[in-house]
Formats: structure tokens, C-alpha cells, sequence
């Protein structure tokens, strides 16, 4: 979604965009193309058949060190190749690449395709053969990556280059307004658009234990692939307040802004909460989220407890945010300064005209 926010944004300045997907069940290459981009598609492997096929060029222990390589559906190697078959054709000014499994054995495999190249990445644990980098993690500093890319790369890091839809940045004002006499009225829940593992049914669940005010309504936001739609629906139906299930929303910017709180993955979508100031109790759902969660907590800007402890400290945390303004006021002031909407602006500014 975030290289869909930037290719929106370089299509406005009249630049041609592609994109490459592999296709992972849940991919987005149907929407990419509704968006009117060219997407290539390239199939999931087996774990089996894509070692084999890719121990011929990249060492398996440069393959091993990357902590999400299962995340990739083949080996560096067959990746890099089935993309140099695309990029061969495209031969690209700019290469964007957003994927935590791949690192600069692959980038070098695809060298000859391209101009330049600029990665996208939250982690700092792998080495990088780029001309830009960007990493929108609050507090990140470009010193993280200087023993990963080379000397002279551009290394863009903070929260300020967050890539978000402009429409945050256009709601922003409203939002903020809205939020000098704090009300609670509207909650609003989104794990994601998968959760696989329910976090949205527990959280539905832990509220029960809640002193939400009787004039509180529950606003839960899902994807249309997300495996328990179903027995949330059924669960919304028993709560003891108004609790809407929205699928496949088009306007979250407009649903942030519009909240009270939020209850929310510790994801990308946590510069989007807190460019528009709103107060948020965060969910760890994977460990790539973590220090995202820390670094929010730390400052003020949002409380967070892993998925694990829904149950049990869920319902303590949101007391005091559900019964006074106070802290709901003082915790979207701080989410408010995190970032201002404008990263995608930021960033294309470092990316070299392109006619």
C-alpha cells in the first residue's frame, strides 16, 4: 500500500509506474491494476523447489541470515530472475523495492536493469546495494544503516518521510480541531487487513469488560479476505454497544479522523492514527511491529501490549482513556507531532526528476 501511495504520487508528476508481485494468497495485484497500473505476476514456489533452484548464484548463507526469507515464496536467486525477465523489457529509471526477505545479493542480481535503485525498509538487519534509502520508523537515525549501504547512499530516516495517502494530510486540520474538547462517542478497531489470528474477535471480547459510556458506538474495519469475517459479524451482533463491521473501507482516513480512540495494529498504519492526532491503544501482532510500539509508547504517543495480552490488560489500559479526557487530549497532541502527512512529498523530492 505504501509503494501504491508513491507510485500515485509520481503518476501525478506524469512518470510511468510498474509493478512486480508475487502471487502470496491475499495479494493485491487485482487492485494495483483497478488503480490502472501494469502488474506483473510472478507464482509462489515451494520452499523445496525454489533452494534448489536458486543455490546456483546466491550462497545459502546469505539466504539464512535474512530473518523473513520464508516470507518470499521462492529464493533471492529465482526472484531476482523471474524479475530480470520484466525489468529486461522495462529497464526502469528507479527501482523500489519493499520486502523485508530480500537484501543486496538480490539487488546486485538486478543491477543491470535499472538506473537506479531506492529501497524501502523498517528494519535495519540487512545489508543494501541502493542510491536511496527510506525507513519511516519513528526515531530510526541514518547512522542504523551506515555499515549496510554504501557510501553514497541517501539515507532518509524518521517519521517525516512516512508514506502516507494524501487524504491524511488533507483531514489532518479537521482532525486535530476535533480533538480540543475531547469526546468519547466512536471507537474504532482495525487489526489489519488479514488477521489471521483473530486479535479483532479478542479485542471485541475484552471490551466487554470495558466501561465504555453508553453512548459509545464501535466502529471494526476488515479485509475482505480476513479468515474470521464471519464469526466477528456474529460477535458484533452480541455486543452491548452499537458495533458497525466495515469491509474493504475506501475512506479509513475519514473513519480515523471521525474516532475518538483507536484500538489498532502497531503496522504503517500507525503514522496514519497519529497524523491525524488520534489517540491510540496498539497491538503487537508480529515482531517487525515492535519497535514501532516502543518507540510511540515511549514519547506518549500511544500505549502497547502484544496480542498475547488482550485478555488480560486490555480492559486496564482503556479505563483511563475511556473515562478521561485528559489523557485521550494530551496522547493525540504528542501522535500529532509524530509526522504530518507530507513523507510522500519529502521523499520524491530526493528521487531525481524523471522525464
Amino acid at each position: 500500500m505504501r509503494c501504491l501511495t508513491l507510485a500515485d504520487a509520481l503518476k501525478a508528476e506524469g512518470v510511468e509506474c510498474h509493478f512486480i508481485c508475487r502471487e502470496h494468497p491475499g495479494n493485491l495485484l487485482d487492485y494495483i491494476k483497478g488503480k490502472g497500473y501494469s502488474a506483473y505476476a510472478i507464482s509462489v514456489m515451494h520452499a523445496e523447489r525454489a533452494e534448489s533452484r536458486g543455490a546456483s548464484t546466491l550462497p545459502s548463507t546469505e539466504l539464512a541470515q535474512l530473518a523473513h526469507a520464508h516470507w518470499l515464496g521462492a529464493s533471492q536467486q529465482q526472484d531476482a530472475d523471474e524479475c530480470a525477465l520484466i525489468l529486461s523489457e522495462l529497464q526502469p529509471d528507479w527501482l523500489i523495492v519493499d520486502h523485508y526477505a530480500l537484501d543486496a545479493c538480490w539487488e546486485s542480481v538486478l543491477q543491470p536493469h535499472y538506473q537506479k535503485l531506492m529501497v524501502i525498509d523498517d528494519l535495519a538487519d540487512r545489508p543494501h546495494t541502493c542510491d536511496l534509502l527510506v525507513d519511516q520508523t519513528f526515531g530510526r537515525k541514518a547512522d542504523d544503516y551506515l555499515p549496510k549501504v554504501p557510501a553514497g547512499c541517501r539515507v532518509l530516516c524518521g517519521s517525516q518521510y512516512a508514506l502516507l495517502r494524501p487524504e491524511f494530510a488533507a483531514l489532518r486540520q479537521y482532525s486535530l480541531k476535533r480533538r480540543e474538547t475531547p469526546q468519547m462517542y466512536s471507537l474504532l478497531v482495525n487489526m489489519g487487513g488479514v488477521d489471521r489470528n483473530n486479535a479483532t474477535g479478542k479485542v471485541l471480547q475484552a471490551l466487554r469488560h470495558c466501561d465504555l459510556p453508553v453512548s459509545c458506538s464501535i466502529t471494526v474495519v476488515m479485509g475482505t479476505s480476513a479468515p474470521w469475517l464471519s464469526e466477528v459479524r456474529l460477535q458484533a451482533e452480541q455486543m452491548p454497544w452499537p458495533t458497525d463491521i466495515r469491509v474493504g473501507v475506501s475512506n479509513m482516513a475519514q473513519l480515523m479522523a471521525d474516532s475518538d480512540l483507536a484500538i489498532g495494529a502497531a503496522g504503517s498504519t500507525s503514522w496514519e492514527r497519529c497524523c491525524l492526532g488520534l489517540p491510540t491503544v496498539m497491538i503487537v501482532l508480529a515482531d517487525n511491529q515492535r519497535q514501532v510500539a516502543q518507540g510511540l509508547e515511549r514519547v506518549g504517543a500511544a500505549l502497547a501490549i502484544d496480542q498475547q495480552q488482550i485478555a488480560e490488560y486490555l480492559p486496564t489500559l482503556l479505563a483511563p482513556l475511556v473515562s478521561l479526557s485528559i489523557p485521550r487530549l494530551a496522547m493525540g497532541q504528542v501522535a500529532a507531532g509524530i509526522t504530518d502527512g507530507c513523507g510522500v512529498t519529502a521523499v520524491i523530492q530526493h528521487l531525481e526528476p524523471l522525464k
